[in-house]
């Protein structure tokens, strides 16, 4: 069911430009998004990763091993490097008996290539396992997500874009599958590392780790202070980057009316704008967040020169080896480098969670009531059609169908006429419980709908929309979409009754024409009679058409109309009429107006009465006075 005047969006913005981001931005991972209860969403977050303990185990194991391997070999090295400078001063001294043990040096080599081939290994093996994992994870809230966008009721799609449907999907999802894929392990490995370098560096000289610690409040400050000022402009860019992108959709998809109001220069002094802003974040949050590295750089530095000068006098004083300089000079090298990591990890968790947490959000979401376990199941359907007292409102406190009542026979032709947003596509959409009655009833062949499930309910109903709806697929696909069972000469007998077949077979390719995403290949009028030629085949016993003429030519208009009056024999039709000369020959008019039906009847009886309907059907032909509409 397409989005109507009758059904009043809440959020009152645009579904793209300004105050609501095009379909590529804000990414929800970006600019330091925080989630309302980082705790809480981590803690469900992991439930979803319990099936894969066992997997997650093993995955620290080999992070922590591999790490381990890699913390080890400048220690060793710097043995080798020691043994190496005494074999070479002992000869230079000319001491009796003085060699080089090259024999221990081509030992701890040896030991070298298998401690980082082993660490290569396990980062290999906790990198094809965690990958898996977060394939898994995707894949399952995918699924879960998809499942649950079936059950949910459509008053929630009336309050959201569908760029923040498809978000979830998309967006969210990919924020989580990354940090999983690519973060989770690396906290271990970061984690590990910052410990292991901390102990090894302490086994070489407690003095020296000392200084090169006294370093990091000074990292940590000044690092703080970048991210929080390169913060906000992430924050701006992402912002400004949707509205950039919302602006070239909607310029994109409206480009003949813009044209033809000649909008051009005024579409491109918007988008100057907003590019100009983008421009000003983006080079602020890039600038400031490549101030990190050459300020980690220049703290690092200043902690080796330091480290440099008190290894070289403590190996004056005999109190430290010449390797142990070279291995704890490598150490401090390497210990900014996870620190760094850590800090940015910590960042991503917090974009993780908040993406989790709106997956979660949706995932709990109020959904359609269940369909009732003594479900009636449907025989054979008549088409009586009874609503009685029925009161609806998309929101308590706006009720806009009040007190409702038509008794509809089979195969009965019912119009339903009135103004815009008076409340007739409510009424189709109660009928087919898109959204459940406030009080009162809606029966068929005498049986409460709330008693049917919904599968059962909607299966009775063929509708033909104002809005064609067809998708990327071949024209065949598109009309066997009314009955998925249905054969391919079952599809071309419904097609000939839509008054389809003929300019099919003219078409490249026939039956087996692909549409594109837009069915821009075929003409409006086209699309039209393929939508008819899909409720033909479905074969319904009641049907709901939204007049869909006033867009084609006056040949094609009498095509679809023929189609419709063909597929309305012999079935009850609720047809929702905009030309009320196409409902002449209604066997019952129901005229609302306010969310009441304020007339009924047919035609020539309404015009009779000289009342709301007849100053409506005059007002198409003539100037109608202003309170008439």
């Amino acid at each position: 069911m397409t989005q109507s005047n009758d059904t009043p969006r809440r959020d009152n913005k645009p579904a793209f430009g300004p105050g609501r981001g095009g379909p590529m931005g804000p990414h929800p991972g970006m600019g330091g998004e925080k989630p309302k209860s980082f705790r809480k969403a981590m803690k469900t977050f992991l439930k979803y990763l319990a099936p894969y303990r066992v997997s997650l185990a093993l995955v620290l194991i080999f992070a922590i091993a591999g790490t381990i391997f890699t913390i080890v070999g400048p220690k060793m090295l710097g043995n080798a490097t020691t043994k190496l400078f005494q074999g070479i001063v002992a000869k230079v001294m000319h001491v009796p008996g003085a060699t080089v043990d090259f024999h221990y040096i081509g030992r701890i080599a040896i030991i070298l290539l298998i401690l980082y081939v082993a660490s290569a290994i396990f980062s290999f093996i906790q990198g094809y396992i965690m990958s898996g994992i977060a394939m898994k994870v995707t894949y399952n809230f995918r699924k879960n997500i998809a499942e649950k966008i079936k059950r949910m009721p459509l008053k929630y799609f009336d309050t959201k874009t569908h760029g923040e449907a498809l978000s979830l999907v998309t967006n969210d999802i990919d924020t989580i599958s990354n940090t999983l894929a690519q973060n989770l392990s690396q906290i271990v490995t970061s984690v590990t590392m910052i410990i292991g370098i901390l102990v090894m560096m302490l086994t070489i000289s407690w003095l020296m780790t000392l200084v090169a610690i006294v370093i990091l409040p000074v990292s940590f400050g000044l690092i703080t202070m970048v991210i929080k000022a390169s913060q906000k402009y992430f924050k701006q860019q992402q912002v400004y980057l949707g509205h950039v992108d919302g602006h070239v959709e909607e310029m994109y998809g409206g480009h003949t009316v813009i044209k033809a109001f000649n909008g051009e220069a005024k579409s491109i002094e918007k988008f100057d704008g907003l590019n100009t802003e983008l421009y000003g974040a983006g080079w602020k949050s890039q600038f400031l967040s490549g101030m990190l590295m050459p300020i980690m750089t220049f703290v690092s530095n200043i902690a080796y020169v330091a480290v440099v000068i008190l290894g070289g006098f403590l190996a004056v004083q005999g109190t430290i080896s010449v390797g142990d300089i070279l291995a704890f000079i490598q150490y401090v090298r390497s210990f900014t480098q996870p620190i760094m990591q850590v800090a940015n990890i910590a960042n991503v968790l917090q974009s993780t969670a908040a993406a989790a947490e709106r997956v979660f959000e949706f995932l709990d979401a109020e959904e359609e009531s269940p369909d009732p376990v003594d479900a009636v199941k449907p025989a054979v359907v008549k088409g009586n059609v009874s609503f009685k007292n029925v009161s609806f409102g998309y929101t308590p406190d706006r009720v806009i169908i009040h007190n409702f009542s038509a008794e509809i026979k089979p195969g009965q032709k019912i119009a339903l006429v009135g103004p815009t947003g008076a409340g007739k596509t409510t009424i189709v959409k109660l009928l087919m419980r898109f959204y459940d009655i406030n009080s009162g009833s809606i029966s068929i062949d005498g049986v409460d709908i709330r008693k049917f499930k919904r599968e059962d309910l909607r299966g009775m109903f063929g509708m033909v929309l104002q809005d064609t709806w067809l998708f990327n697929g071949t024209i065949r696909e598109n009309i066997r979409y009314g009955d998925f069972n249905a054969t391919d000469d079952m599809v071309v007998s419904a097609a000939k009754m839509a008054n389809v077949d003929h300019f099919v077979r003219t078409l490249p390719h026939g039956y087996d024409l692909e549409l594109n995403e837009e069915s821009s290949n075929i003409s409006q009028g086209q699309k039209q009679l393929l939508t008819i030629a899909r409720a033909f085949l479905a074969d319904p016993k009641i049907l709901i058409l939204d007049e869909a003429t006033s867009s084609v030519d006056t040949r094609t208009e009498i095509l679809i109309q023929n189609a419709m009056l063909e597929l309305m024999k012999g079935r009850t039709s609720f047809v929702i009429a905009h030309r009320l000369s196409t409902i002449r020959d209604a066997d019952i008019i129901l005229v609302i107006k306010d969310g009441d039906i304020v007339e009924q009847g047919k035609h020539e009886e309404l015009l009779a009465a000289n009342g709301f309907y007849a100053s409506l059907y005059k007002s198409q032909f003539e100037i109608a006075p202003a309170d008439s509409l």
